[in-house]
């Protein structure tokens, strides 16, 4: 039997529970603000606090190990660019701060988005787009994928364990012979697994002209609240930095 994959919802051990329009509003703001860069120099001070919410989330979900990650790689890219890149001069420095400034910005998004993959069901994430009323050409398709990337993840990892046992390894003598013999099952696999999750989909009613029930309690809550304060703070400050209140 495969392990669970680490995009695969685990709602016993998610941690604090926040709402799943709490998450996606967090995942947009990592997006807006640290991948997206919005705001620029003027909030370039709330962007580590943001980049601190995945690490707080992951060790809430009691995810040591990507939290040991996630907090050792940023730190050694935010050191690297503080000081070592203004040492660094030429094709060096170059190449530093493309590998700084990919780590930096991509990783708090990407840690985000695998908090809120591993941490929210499919029933839990249709029930959030019916309370904000989101038409379901749009909320079907978001369902779909968040069934896609862990059952992808989960034949992944099954195909790297048959490789291994066939010695297709880097180091094994069948190296050249890695890429097409994990590459092309796996996308085949991928085709396969879009069209059955999509006619599962429908199977469950979803698209139907009747509405869908859901069994899912969702709602807000003190830490939801916590949060969404958290995600005004640099909306605000960017609107104050629009109108040049701040510089």
């Amino acid at each position: 039997m495969a392990g669970r994959s680490i995009l695969q919802a685990n709602i016993e051990a998610r941690g604090m529970v926040l709402d799943p329009r709490t998450k996606l509003l967090l995942l947009v703001t990592m997006a807006a603000f640290v991948l997206g860069g919005a705001g620029g120099e003027s909030l370039s001070n709330v962007t580590p606090v943001l980049c601190a919410v995945p690490l707080v989330l992951q060790l809430t979900a009691k995810k040591w190990r990507a939290a040991a990650l996630y907090l050792l790689l940023y730190c050694t890219s935010y050191g690297a660019s503080v000081f070592l890149l203004p040492q660094v001069k030429g094709l060096p420095g170059f190449l530093l701060l493309a590998l700084c400034g990919i780590v930096g910005r991509f990783l708090p998004s990407i840690m985000m988005g695998i908090y809120v993959f591993s941490t929210t069901t499919v029933s839990e994430f249709i029930a959030s787009m019916h309370r904000m009323h989101v038409t379901e050409n749009l909320s079907i398709p978001l369902s779909v994928m968040f069934r896609f990337f862990p059952t992808v993840a989960e034949e992944f990892h099954a195909i790297n364990a048959a490789m291994r046992m066939r010695g297709i390894t880097f180091g094994g003598r069948n190296w050249t012979k890695m890429l097409e013999y994990r590459m092309i099952p796996l996308l085949t696999c991928s085709v396969q697994i879009g069209g059955e999750l999509s006619a599962a989909a429908l199977v469950r009613g979803l698209g139907g002209e009747v509405r869908r029930t859901n069994v899912c309690r969702i709602g807000f809550h003190l830490q939801d609240i916590t949060a969404l304060f958290l995600c005004a703070v640099p909306y605000v400050l960017l609107a104050l930095n629009w109108m040049g209140v701040i510089a």
